[in-house]
């Protein structure tokens, strides 16, 4: 349900997942409407900047060497990452959300920003109590921060307009199911999260029970519209 919410007074950081450039270039792995993504992404980061909150960047680069190859991992055919490859210039993370000094930089190889170890203590460190995520791809990289985070006692406001996936569809579908066990959290377009990152009140969704959206085929662009 929609419901009033407001962070004035919370300790606020900012996470951007995978933003880079393969997610934009790569016809296998590109973002749908990673231009919109970006342009929201990158008005959410000016603000947290702009209001002094914390901001970390998450990069998906997959490197055999510290991590070997998972059991059943597809691997190309000269047994490299089909994928997010750490030789590959598309790993880089895109210029419009490209990282300042003193911002960190967790590099992962695996889906959640959390896999690493090192972006928990930073966190806590900084005495973040709300985790702002906009990021690719929603049923992946997304959802698996996500409930990491919320697993690690952080409450997550997902910006589901700055987030995307392979097909809006998949977006969509993805955003509900993580809308529906977002337990501590909410929901909300840039819009309604710039106005929460400049510390006024917004209108934000948040589950008041466990899946209180059951979506089909029919309806479930309309339940993601109501957000």
């Amino acid at each position: 349900m929609r419901t009033t919410l407001s962070l004035k007074g919370r300790t606020v950081a900012l996470l951007l997942v995978d933003l880079q450039e393969e997610q934009r270039h790569d016809p296998q792995y590109k973002a749908f409407g990673m231009d919109r993504i970006l342009g929201n992404a990158a008005r959410l980061l000016e603000a947290a900047r702009a209001t002094g909150r914390v901001v970390v960047h998450a990069a998906y680069i997959r490197d055999f060497s510290k991590r070997p190859p998972r059991p059943f991992e597809p691997t190309s055919s000269d047994g490299r990452p089909t994928f997010s490859d750490a030789k590959s210039p598309m790993t880089a993370i895109c210029h419009e959300v490209a990282p300042r000094h003193g911002e960190p930089v967790i590099v992962k190889n695996d889906a959640s920003a959390f896999c690493e170890g090192d972006l928990a203590p930073l966190l806590r460190e900084k005495g973040i109590e709300w985790l702002i995520v906009s990021g690719v791809w929603t049923e992946a990289c997304i959802a698996a921060t996500i409930r990491d985070a919320m697993a690690q006692g952080f409450r997550v406001l997902l910006v589901k307009d700055a987030c995307g996936s392979g097909t809006e569809a998949m977006h969509r579908t993805a955003t509900l199911n993580l809308a529906n066990r977002l337990y501590g959290g909410a929901v909300a377009d840039t819009e309604r999260a710039l106005a929460l990152l400049q510390d006024d009140e917004a209108q934000a969704w948040v589950a008041e029970r466990p899946v209180p959206i059951l979506f089909n085929f029919t309806d479930a662009a309309e339940l993601y519209d109501g957000l």
